[in-house]
């Protein structure tokens, strides 16, 4: 919205980087200066310091300790940032961040020792702690632990710094208490909740520097799992495996046909899709007589279902998602559908009927998704497409504008392009609404549910659209979802979602050389998602350091 206006972009889109006051922007500008990164020069980019987020802290805790209790979800959310919560430019620590990792590191230290069960993880000798061997178990699982947590060798008297803070825990106290004083501080120190990145010069270029074998493997680690590297990579570290664009981009090929990686996937596509909180939607019962809360759920599984079959057995490609005739059901989902033929709890393929519904823009989690209330509301939808889908930035009305936005009254109109027509006869709203209103008009054909339809309150429902740019207009839904599948924009945005995530930033003019290399690199795979995976391992940004960064 522009300048104020009824409807609400709520949060479909990224607000900020807005074009000016009379419309959207672009997050891919145009230019007519070409870039100049094919000049044969090093181009790294920014690599700013980066926090672990609460997926990544759970993640690495469960690694390291065993802890599956996701202790880091009692912490604040992330800043929004870059979408993914992972923008190093808005992870900064509050006070109140501060003590409640201090809280949550005092459970997981506690969790970890509280049993002689527990401490047998740790080290097979603390299963049998007696006077005389007390203090060797005590370094034993010190120098096991520390380097594992830290992601790197520990350097001269680390080792003896952690074994003094074990004895003033064990002052009076117990063997299990003086180690969790240790797993405390561990989990509390800098060099575990911040990816730090001294580099090391190329030997090639010592001008220029690259992450250390252990940097390396945690980068490659963060981005493709979620966690700490494991045993073998942390062994290709220190064997100089990480040290060539060749050896990296081996290591991510193992590590993409692992299971892990599929979490993180999912948890790229959890941000970027409006499907994470499926399970916790409500609808009106006397409206919606068939949705619950748990076929919301099983909405955001159908999503991801879709994504993780397309991207790692199907043609793999980011228009063949946008497209796919088939889907993900199980016999609950298909019931809600209206689909026959299907039973049973697990999810198996389903073909679509391509008349109503064609790729995963209009699964009925994505529908239910873009709809905040129990009207639908092209506003949300369409600016889900353009900020999202097409990095189209939307600036967000302030000021006394702002006061004045509001939804439509529901009774103004019996479809929602009549309810919602004030959008385009409002000179003060049309500046964004000309834009999205058309986009959200094209999904029309499902309710506030996802259900399919072709009438509202009895009137025959127009689903027709535009999309602005080259794409212009659609008859409807199927066509919306063809069109953009074939958009370089859409390609382009989804390229840049993936590196924005990758790298934990929101990508500027200075990293304009690292968002041209992979875009290059996604269209020349033919918009396949696991090479794009692949390529993010391949670029300046992630290779090397940025200059003065060490």
């Amino acid at each position: 919205m522009a300048s104020g206006c009824t409807g609400n972009v709520g949060n479909a889109g990224d607000a900020g980087n807005a074009g000016n006051a009379g419309g959207p922007g672009t997050e891919n500008p145009s230019t007519t200066q070409p870039l100049a990164c094919d000049d044969g020069q090093v181009h790294p980019g920014r690599a700013p310091l980066r926090r672990l987020t609460r997926f990544e802290y759970n993640r690495t805790v469960r690694d390291l300790l065993g802890d599956t209790t996701e202790p880091a979800l009692s912490l604040p959310s992330e800043d929004v940032g870059n979408g993914f919560g992972n923008d190093a430019d808005t992870l900064s620590v509050s006070s109140l961040l501060a003590e409640q990792l201090g809280t949550v590191a005092e459970g997981v230290a506690r969790r970890a020792t509280d049993t002689p069960e527990a401490l047998a993880r740790l080290a097979p000798c603390a299963s049998d702690v007696r006077a005389e061997n007390e203090e060797a178990c005590a370094r034993t699982i010190v120098e096991r632990l520390a380097p594992l947590a830290y992601r790197r060798p520990l350097a001269a008297g680390e080792a003896d710094e952690l074994l003094a803070l074990y004895s003033v825990g064990r002052t009076d106290a117990t063997f299990a208490v003086g180690i969790a004083t240790v797993i405390e501080a561990l989990l509390q120190s800098p060099d575990f909740l911040y990816r730090v990145e001294w580099g090391t010069p190329d030997p090639e270029r010592p001008d220029l520097r690259r992450p250390t074998g252990d940097e390396m493997a945690t980068r490659l680690s963060y981005l493709l799992w979620g966690t700490m590297p494991d045993e073998q990579l942390r062994r290709a570290a220190q064997a100089g495996e990480l040290s060539t664009k060749e050896g990296v981009r081996a290591h991510a090929e193992r590590m993409l046909e692992d299971p892990r990686s599929r979490t993180t996937i999912r948890f790229f596509f959890d941000n970027l899709l409006p499907i994470s909180s499926l399970a916790d939607l409500e609808r009106n019962a006397e409206t919606f007589p068939t949705f619950s809360r748990a076929v919301g759920a099983l909405m955001r599984e159908e999503t991801q279902r879709l994504l993780e079959h397309e991207i790692f057995e199907g043609e793999g490609t980011w228009p063949a998602i946008l497209t796919a005739p088939y889907t993900f059901m199980n016999g609950p989902l298909a019931e809600f559908y209206g689909v026959s033929g299907v039973t049973g709890d697990e999810f198996r393929k389903v073909e679509l009927d391509t008349t109503q519904r064609l790729g995963i823009l209009t699964q009925g989690g994505m529908m239910a998704g873009t709809t905040h209330s129990n009207t639908t509301n092209p506003v949300v939808r369409g600016s889900f497409v353009l900020q999202k889908l097409m990095c189209v930035t939307i600036p967000l009305p302030t000021g006394d504008i702002l006061e004045k936005v509001k939804p439509p009254d529901p009774y103004s109109g019996k479809t929602a392009r009549e309810r919602f027509s004030q959008h385009s006869e409002d000179p003060t709203c049309a500046g964004c609404h000309q834009f999205m209103d058309p986009v959200g008009f094209a999904f029309e054909n499902y309710d506030a549910v996802g259900l399919y339809r072709t009438t509202e309150n009895d009137v025959v429902i127009d689903p027709s659209g535009t999309v602005p740019g080259e794409l212009g207009d659609v008859s409807g839904p199927i066509e919306l979802a063809q069109k953009l599948a074939e958009s370089e924009d859409v390609q382009r945005c989804f390229s840049k979602r993936w590196a924005e995530y990758a790298y934990g930033l929101t990508l500027r003019a200075e990293d304009a050389c690292t968002g041209q290399a992979i875009r290059d690199a996604f269209k020349a795979s033919g918009y396949n998602v696991k090479q794009l995976l692949i390529d993010l391992t391949q670029t300046d940004a992630f290779l090397y350091l940025a200059p003065g960064q060490e």
